[in-house]
């Protein structure tokens, strides 16, 4: 079987927990901050898990196994 080669930038989007959960971060915080209130910049900085039908494909495209 041929070695798994990972997505570079994948690793570098996706984040996993010590329990295993893979995070994301969400989006909508690189432009047009000035018009965005300051609370919603805050919460657009927070990682997000994400969905279950999404994590076994990130998963193998960032070289994890479950």
């Amino acid at each position: 079987m041929p070695k798994l080669k990972i997505s570079k930038t994948a690793k570098k989007r996706f984040k996993v927990t010590g329990s295993g959960k893979v995070m994301r971060r969400k989006t909508g915080h690189s432009h047009h901050l000035e018009k965005k209130k300051s609370s919603k910049k805050v919460k657009q900085l927070r990682y997000k898990e994400i969905s279950k039908e999404d994590e076994k494909k990130v998963r193998k495209i960032i070289g994890l196994r479950r």
